[in-house]
């Protein structure tokens, strides 16, 4: 399965989350972890039952999910090895977790935020509360995919100075090199 297809699933289940003012966290790919609640739930295919991945993701704890778009684990926690400044546990085990090839996927209950994480860096924000953000997210998953993760953590995103982050679509931000971002973007017709 697709890389794209998984985030947006994930992306529309936080969304839905939001609205509750709840927050969850999402880790596609290996990770090591504990699990906090026993493991009932056997393995599925997060594109064909959202409604169970949101459930799964309302529990205390991590919800893992497998390249291939499966879900391997629930309400686990993920050792936090980094600490990401000015916000909770969830998002330092966030930060910790986005190694490697990894991407996490996080919404913070306090300001209905949903983060992308890769590489240890933050490479995309989404605000759940912005009007019709729903309609964005195909867009915001091409942008994603098309400049790609590694370009964004080659040129030097942060997570200390949002203010870098470029605002391409309402309620959507994309962090890196703003100029560099740009020019790369408007040569591929996306912006």
């Amino acid at each position: 399965m697709e890389l794209k297809k998984i985030e947006e699933t994930i992306i529309q289940v936080c969304l839905r989350i939001a609205k509750r003012g709840e927050g969850a966290l999402f880790v596609v790919g290996d990770i090591e972890y504990k699990p906090l609640v026993d493991q009932s739930v056997p393995s599925f295919d997060i594109t064909k039952n959202p409604k169970l991945l949101e459930s799964l993701a309302l529990m205390d704890g991590a919800v893992i999910i497998n390249k291939e778009g499966f879900m391997t684990a629930y309400g686990v926690r993920v050792k936090s090895t980094k600490i990401f400044k000015n916000y909770g546990t969830r998002h330092s085990a966030a930060i910790s977790a986005a190694k490697k090839d990894n991407l996490v996927i996080i919404l913070s209950e306090e300001d209905k935020k949903i983060r992308i994480l890769k590489k240890g860096k933050m490479i995309m924000q989404l605000d759940a509360l912005q009007k019709d953000i729903e309609k964005n997210i195909p867009k915001a998953m091409q942008i994603l995919e098309s400049i790609g993760a590694g370009t964004v953590g080659t040129i030097g995103t942060s997570l200390l100075i949002p203010s870098l982050g470029l605002a391409l679509l309402p309620g959507i931000l994309l962090f890196g090199s703003t100029f560099y971002l740009t020019r790369l973007l408007s040569r591929k017709k996306i912006i």
